[in-house]
């Protein structure tokens, strides 16, 4: 698995986790305007393993 980062046609930085089938499993949901701020989502996903999974 990997995350990709891209500027989408409003400019503004996205990422999407790709699987190694090659198919997206996630992604930002949302634009960032810098590139750092989309990196910073990925690290908060990347360190969200050990959250809980709750059905509602």
């Amino acid at each position: 698995m990997a995350y990709y980062m891209y500027q989408d046609s409003d400019k503004q930085w996205r990422w999407r986790l790709v699987a190694a089938n090659n198919r997206t499993i996630a992604n930002s949901g949302e634009g960032y305007h810098n590139e750092a701020d989309c990196l910073a989502a990925i690290n908060l996903v990347k360190g969200s393993s050990s959250a809980p999974v709750r059905k509602s």
